[in-house]
């Protein structure tokens, strides 16, 4: 049995999503026993993006009407461009990101996804990773960026792309793993 068995993962994302970005980490997360939900901003079906063209569409789970920081044990943000875009833009998205992270719980970023974290407020003298191309926002976010497969401060882990998406998944369940254990101890 996993220490993560019991836990319940959130996935954050909108249509544009990095394809892979989402499914890898949400089939290794549940290869590992824990529950994931894909969240959205709205009921029904979001479409990925998948290297160079649409994807595959994935079944929203709840809403993020429908869901509190307190329903989860760990938050993953996957990137792609338009995802993490259009989400930095919709102010109960950058509201439960920087809510959750001020939980203390794992929450996870890769490729674009950081510029949720910037939106919101969460990046300043934090040690980060992400898309080449975005590494001048982080830095004027405050974010100590660093080029490798994965960084982890504290709870905070980020990614760089989809060819990291293999050891940013296992710290994830790691992480997850962690803070289940801090949580037991705690009881």
């Amino acid at each position: 049995m996993s220490s993560i068995d019991d836990s319940r993962i959130m996935i954050l994302a909108t249509n544009g999503f990095e394809q892979s970005e989402l499914e890898t980490p949400r089939d290794r997360l549940k290869e590992a026993g824990a529950s994931v939900d894909i969240v959205s901003l709205e009921a029904g079906e979001i479409t990925g993006w998948d290297k160079k063209d649409w994807g595959s569409a994935v079944r929203v789970d709840r809403t993020l009407d429908e869901v509190s920081v307190d329903d989860y044990d760990a938050l993953v943000l996957p990137g792609g461009q338009i995802n993490p875009d259009l989400l930095r833009v919709e102010k109960k998205a950058v509201d439960f990101v920087r809510d959750f992270e001020a939980t203390g719980k794992p929450l996870a970023a890769i490729c674009h996804a950081p510029w949720l974290l910037i939106e919101a407020g969460v990046i300043d003298g934090r040690r980060v990773t992400s898309y080449r191309s975005i590494v001048t926002d982080l830095k004027n976010a405050g974010g100590r960026w660093e080029d490798s497969q994965t960084v982890v401060d504290g709870n905070l882990i980020t990614a760089r792309n989809p060819g990291d998406l293999e050891p940013f998944s296992r710290a994830i369940i790691e992480a997850v793993e962690k803070d289940a254990g801090h949580r037991v101890a705690a009881e």
